[in-house]
């Protein structure tokens, strides 16, 4: 089966909220059977750390609720990213910034805010919790968790997929 969809997630380093969201993303995918219709990375916009694992807090947190980071490994956004991805999920409005200034032209629609698929949250970004305690990584995924399900019913709905039976 090929892929319907793709998300990418974006946050700076690609080390803390962007491998969560993926992290918790893939889980929601897998367990509605949808793994092999959904495509789904994390990238960072600075090239800060390249080839290393999340940041152990930001993977504690996650192991914590049933999520495994230990896969991941941060890269920086390239221009490909914005001809494979449908969708390219910003975790705040300076990421999202820095998303349109190198999106090429006719993909613009693609580069958004992730915290738009929220259902019950009014806030517009996921705050970067590197510099905070160990609260500020368990808020990051009570945001993530919650659009991860709204994006998850968008893909659903908009791509008519379907998990098996």
């Amino acid at each position: 089966m090929m892929k319907e969809a793709s998300v990418l997630f974006v946050c700076m380093g690609n080390i803390c909220r962007s491998p969560t969201a993926e992290g918790v993303f893939r889980h929601l995918v897998m367990r509605s059977g949808l793994d092999r219709a959904i495509h789904i990375d994390s990238a960072g916009t600075h090239a800060y750390h390249i080839g290393k694992s999340p940041d152990a807090r930001a993977s504690a947190a996650a192991a914590k609720r049933g999520y495994d980071l230990s896969e991941l490994r941060g890269r920086q956004v390239n221009p490909q990213d914005f001809l494979v991805f449908d969708y390219i999920l910003a975790m705040d409005e300076e990421n999202l910034t820095n998303l349109k200034r190198i999106c090429p032209s006719g993909h613009e629609h693609k580069v958004s805010l992730f915290l738009e698929h929220s259902r019950k949250f009014s806030a517009r970004e996921v705050p970067d919790p590197y510099y905070g305690g160990a609260q500020g990584f368990e808020h990051v995924l009570d945001l993530v968790e919650d659009a991860a399900l709204g994006l998850l019913q968008k893909l659903e709905r908009e791509h008519a997929l379907r998990g098996p039976k």
